[in-house]
């Protein structure tokens, strides 16, 4: 496979009502959700590409200059620890199960997504006779 269709996954978190606004609308426009996320970005992107002439993709090095970045950004893993915290400031106790419950709530559903893509792309297939799944070589 070719490094320009190889895949690769980006996880973001944002607010619940925002995931379940993404999800309707991607609904409404017969996409996955993950779809929908990536043709919004891309469609985003547009926007600022003739700002930035030099691109990675073009092959060409970063900009010296900085980039604007998320204010919750946190490089090295920190997003868990924004996660948690996030989760506990409505100042309710939770318990063990609980707590990972609400920083796990939709790994079921982005996992069948996944998957469904990877099965439709012919990247991966599902064998109930072997009780699993593969990839597809």
């Amino acid at each position: 496979m070719s490094s320009d269709s190889e895949r690769t996954t980006v996880r973001t978190y944002i607010p619940a009502y925002q995931k379940e606004q993404w999800q309707a609308h991607a609904e409404e426009l017969d996409m996955s959700q993950s779809e929908f996320v990536r043709t919004m970005v891309q469609a985003g992107r547009s926007g600022f590409e003739s700002a930035a002439p030099e691109t990675v993709e073009s092959g060409a090095a970063e900009s010296d200059s900085e980039e604007p970045r998320s204010p919750d950004a946190t490089p090295g893993g920190g997003g868990l620890k924004d996660r948690v915290r996030e989760v506990l400031a409505d100042g309710d106790y939770y318990e063990w199960d609980d707590l990972l419950a609400e920083l796990t709530d939709d790994i079921e559903e982005r996992l069948e997504d996944t998957l469904q893509e990877l099965q439709s792309n012919n990247e991966v297939q599902y064998s109930g006779r072997q009780g699993g799944y593969v990839r597809d070589e």
